[in-house]
């Protein structure tokens, strides 16, 4: 037996086959929904539901080549705000 090598099972990089099934299922749904229009939809009336789902098909992290690093920008603005 290797010792700390891999020697069965999938092939790294290979989907889960139930993840793949699941991932089709949910396609499937969204667009029997109305697909982009219902995404629409749900930004309005379940603006955190559809941020969350935002934040989770995004990426992890954003990186720049060496040519054009990726820049953040970070600004804070104090709008006062009449208490009436």
């Amino acid at each position: 037996m290797a010792v700390g090598r891999k020697t069965g099972g999938r092939v790294k990089g290979t989907p889960n086959k139930v993840t793949a099934s699941l991932k089709d299922m949910i396609l499937q749904a969204l667009d029997q929904q109305g697909g982009a229009d219902y995404l629409y939809r749900q930004a309005d009336e379940n603006p955190a539901a559809f941020m969350t789902l935002v934040g989770k098909v995004l990426p992890m992290q954003i990186t720049g080549d060496v040519d054009n690093p990726v820049h953040v920008i970070t600004e804070i603005k104090l709008t006062p705000v009449s208490p009436e």
